[in-house]
């Protein structure tokens, strides 16, 4: 009988102790499944990092200070850009290359460097598409326009909206009415496909050649003119060395706004569409920056002694337009880009 009541008893002991044991493990459970509740509920802050090659004053460079304002204040304060202007991380090539790997976030690269990279980017440098900066403004909406920036993916990119540095012109030694005032001019291009193609089939001399060295290349009569923009125009300096400017439009210049698709995907969908809301904002911003600054400019330059001409008839650079298009429209994204803005 004893030895009943100690089996008993000792059964009784080892339960309880049993039940002691679950008791707890479920008290630290429950502590646990709270625990990572409340930081699921944390939202998360970000610091990100965004590269781009403009130095103060340029639209690029005040574009992406209104990104941080703007993304700072859509995220209340949870997220904001470390800016690094001026190539501080490498040239666009090298920006380029850490957005692909997921080392840069986000770059304001330019659709000269990203064409190369991207056949469908070139659906921008398509000559004569757009009479001006508030044409190519409208255009940007377009579902092609979105289609071109979609090709991004295949580089690993997300691309998020493209402004604009301004239209190109023609800064030249003699002035220039005509087409035949361009055969045989040796004039500086970006290092695009589409401007080469252009300018060799209106049978000029184009030269590709980076910014700082085209100033000495017009001293020197290396070239005779200038594939420009406005900005680059006075920043440069160039009015001091070439004194005639044609008015032409002939190609819209982007910047991209472009972030890594390995960071971005990483996001919750409402911190993306926070990005995305951001950089639209700045966007809009930037156009109408670019927009009245390529007004004010024109006059900038006339004060400085520069002849201003607009170039009036386009009839024969339009059927050199028409062969460029037909030879990029092999591309299906960069035809419909064409037949959706096409005048």
């Amino acid at each position: 009988m004893k030895r009943k009541t100690l089996f008993y008893v000792l059964t009784l002991v080892i339960a309880m102790i049993f039940l002691a044991a679950c008791g707890d493990s479920s008290s630290d459970e429950s502590s646990s499944s709270s625990d990572s509740n409340y930081a699921g509920s944390e939202e998360k802050t970000y610091t990100f990092k965004l590269g781009h090659e403009a130095n103060e004053g340029h639209v690029k460079f005040a574009t992406a200070e209104k990104f941080k304002e703007e993304l700072e204040a859509r995220s209340n304060g949870r997220m904001t850009v470390d800016i690094f202007p001026a190539n501080q991380l490498g040239k666009e090539a090298d920006m380029l290359q850490q957005l692909e790997t997921g080392t840069l976030d986000f770059g304001i690269i330019s659709n000269g460097t990203l064409s190369g990279s991207s056949e469908a980017m070139n659906g921008w440098f398509m000559p004569f598409l757009f009479d001006n900066l508030e044409d190519a403004a409208k255009a940007r909406e377009t579902e092609s326009a979105k289609a071109l920036l979609k090709d991004l993916e295949n580089l690993n990119l997300v691309g998020f909206d493209v402004f604009f540095a301004g239209n190109r012109h023609v800064l030249s030694k003699n002035p220039v009415t005509s087409i035949d005032d361009l055969k045989g001019l040796k004039i500086r291009i970006p290092g695009a496909p589409a401007f080469e193609k252009f300018w060799t089939k209106i049978g000029a001399g184009p030269t590709p050649m980076p910014l700082p060295e085209v100033y000495t290349a017009l001293q020197t009569g290396v070239i005779e003119g200038v594939d420009v923009d406005l900005d680059a125009l006075l920043s440069q300096k160039y009015y001091e060395t070439t004194k005639n400017l044609t008015l032409t439009n002939h190609i819209t210049f982007p910047e991209v706004v472009v972030g890594s698709k390995q960071v971005f995907d990483s996001l919750s969908a409402e911190d993306q569409q926070i990005v995305i809301d951001a950089w639209k904002a700045a966007v809009d911003w930037g156009i109408q920056e670019a927009i009245n600054l390529e007004k004010s400019r024109v006059d900038e330059i006339k004060a400085l002694g520069v002849n201003v001409v607009e170039l009036e008839n386009t009839d024969a650079f339009m059927s050199i337009a028409n062969e460029i298009y037909e030879e990029y429209s092999s591309n299906e994204a960069i035809k419909a880009f064409i037949e959706e803005n096409k005048k």
